[in-house]
């Protein structure tokens, strides 16, 4: 058991081994060890600062920090786990069905191992935090934007992680080992936040606007987190995880910081799920990865490599992370080409497979494009590709679908890359990409300053943004090659003068459908404190078309956040206080 919690509470000892990173400011890092004897130089910190930019994106598989896909994702109404069947990875069937019923689960190894690898992270920050303070200012020209650097790092992975668990300790440099044993995760919900929030503002009021190296934390990262964190610090809960308040000073902060971040929207909407668009106008914050770099096997990301299509050798495998029907049916517009926000599911877009594995539109049927940049749906170009300089067609097959019985057959496509993409790689069946990982990107930035100002009062304003963000997915209709598609999509704009909640739920479609599959949409439920009336009204649906659903159901005041793992409730002696309900 103490193996596993070395990394949280001893940092990274007198020796680090680095490791290589990306194709910027983190393509190359020294080979060696550094030692107790010469680690406080300017040279060593800043190799230092680099492990700990490593170690916001050394994930994998099974402990993953960077994509969401299985604790937002599959977690909410937008998709399923998929594979081969409900025993497939079956720690992630348990989080589909809300079975997370104990806390000592030995089969539970997914989201203990993530809590261990975001406490490595943080590891590797207040080490180079404690080297870095040791130096001269007169010795160290960057000594202050570094600690603002590690500090946002800090407080990124302090703040993913009480998203997933709630109860957190937060560790700071400085402290040793006896002491950080004695920091509780029983904390109040408001201090945590403002704790977390100190990093960012640190980072905040000593980072440049902008980096000459593409990846470093900025003052434009770190007000963008400000604005974020403090959108989650407005819903305010009590300690079985519902929503007593909407602290309208905090929405205030939202709008400030939001209005202080600099960005622009891609101008389509595809550019931010394909190579070569790493780190432009909307790429707000990223985990930075890399390929033919120099190093052995470079530095891809392997987090969804069970997520490519998996009946066909173009990929390999394994069918993971598909579509819900709720999901898919989000996307449909009126005749005004608005979303349908109350009756989008009462019937199924496509719900024929005919005997070429394609699907049939229903009649008179209408769709925002982002679907097309989002799902895999038989019969239509996989990844703007109908052929491929490589065997094989892009057009995606039923039969792409490994488990269609189970899971049905509606694919991911946003994490996707094509195969004969330069970033792309395969080891075994495994597949990997250089391209980024985004935390924050600028649409986020916009849609918190609306949720903020619509629950402000503000609703015009709010609407307005929303419908910024509809006008460039209106305009994302050419990477599409799909024959008579000129009458498929849709988009319309909202009217200024509605409700405030008609704006809301308008506001709350918007994020779903743009973001769809990418994470986010568990934990927004939770934020806003529905999670328990919106997924258990998806399941009453959607367990009549999937029978694996049949008996899930969400628990309120328990299923909102992830059990402490009990190894470390018992590492320190019971100091750690579990989550209601586990």
């Amino acid at each position: 058991m103490k193996k596993y919690i070395k990394t949280i509470f001893t940092g990274i000892m007198a020796t680090l081994v680095l490791f290589a990173c990306s194709d910027d400011f983190l393509e190359y890092e020294p080979e060696g060890v550094l030692s107790n004897e010469n680690v406080a130089t300017a040279e060593n910190a800043e190799a230092l600062v680099v492990a700990a930019y490593a170690g916001i994106a050394n994930d994998d598989m099974v402990g993953p920090l960077t994509s969401m896909w299985v604790y937002g994702s599959v977690r909410s109404d937008d998709a399923y786990k998929g594979g081969g069947g409900r025993g497939d990875v079956d720690v992630v069937d348990r989080y589909e069905q809300y079975n997370l019923t104990i806390a000592d689960d030995p089969l539970d190894w997914m989201a203990p191992r993530t809590w261990t690898n975001y406490y490595a992270a943080i590891s590797r920050a207040n080490f180079a935090l404690d080297v870095i303070n040791q130096i001269p200012d007169a010795d160290y020209a960057d000594k202050t934007t570094r600690q603002a650097e590690l500090r946002f790092l800090r407080a990124h992975s302090h703040f993913v992680l009480k998203t997933l668990f709630k109860k957190i300790p937060y560790i700071t440099e400085g402290l040793k080992q006896e002491e950080i044993l004695e920091i509780s995760n029983v904390i109040d919900n408001d201090v945590l936040w403002n704790t977390i929030a100190d990093d960012f503002l640190f980072a905040y009021n000593n980072l440049p606007q902008s980096q000459d190296q593409v990846g470093r934390a900025d003052r434009n990262a770190a007000a963008a987190y400000l604005a974020k964190l403090r959108l989650y610090q407005a819903y305010e809960q009590n300690d079985t995880h519902q929503v007593t308040n909407i602290n309208m000073s905090r929405l205030q902060e939202v709008v400030d910081y939001a209005d202080d971040v600099t960005g622009a929207l891609e101008a389509d909407y595809g550019n931010n799920y394909l190579d070569g668009f790493d780190n432009g106008s909307e790429s707000i914050w990223a985990a930075q990865f890399s390929i033919n770099d120099g190093t052995t096997v470079g530095r891809v990301s392997f987090v969804t490599g069970l997520n490519s299509p998996h009946g066909t050798g173009l990929y390999g495998c394994c069918g993971f992370h598909l579509a819900s029907h709720n999901m898919v049916n989000a996307f449909k517009t009126d005749a005004s080409g608005l979303p349908l926000l109350d009756t989008f599911n009462d019937t199924n877009i496509f719900d024929v497979v005919d005997g070429n594995g394609e699907t049939a539109l229903a009649p008179g049927i209408t769709l925002d494009p982002r679907i097309d940049h989002t799902v895999g749906i038989p019969g239509r170009p996989f990844k703007y590709r109908n052929t491929m300089n490589v065997a094989g067609d892009m057009i995606y097959n039923f039969s792409w679908a490994r488990d269609p019985g189970v899971y049905g057959y509606f694919g991911n496509m946003k994490e996707q890359q094509a195969p004969d993409c330069s970033c792309y790689v395969k080891e075994g069946p495994f597949v990997g990409t250089s391209k980024n990982i985004e935390f924050i990107r600028y649409a986020d930035v916009l849609l918190f300053k609306a949720e903020a100002l619509i629950q402000m009062g503000q609703v015009d304003p709010g609407v307005t943004i929303i419908n910024q963000i509809r006008t460039r997915a209106a305009a994302s209709t050419q990477r599409q090659i799909d024959a008579g598609a000129s009458n498929l999509y849709n988009v319309g704009m909202y009217p200024m003068g509605m409700s405030q909640p008609e704006a809301l739920k308008a506001l709350m479609f918007e994020r779903r459908l743009e973001f769809g599959m990418e994470g986010p949409r568990f934990f927004d439920l939770v934020r806003w404190g529905i999670a328990e009336p919106v997924l258990n009204a998806y399941l009453a649906v959607e367990s009549t078309r999937k029978d694996f659903l049949a008996n899930a159901e969400f628990t309120a005041g328990r299923d909102e956040y992830y059990p402490i793992p009990q190894r470390e409730i018992d590492f320190t002696g019971g100091l750690y206080e579990q989550n209601p309900g586990y």
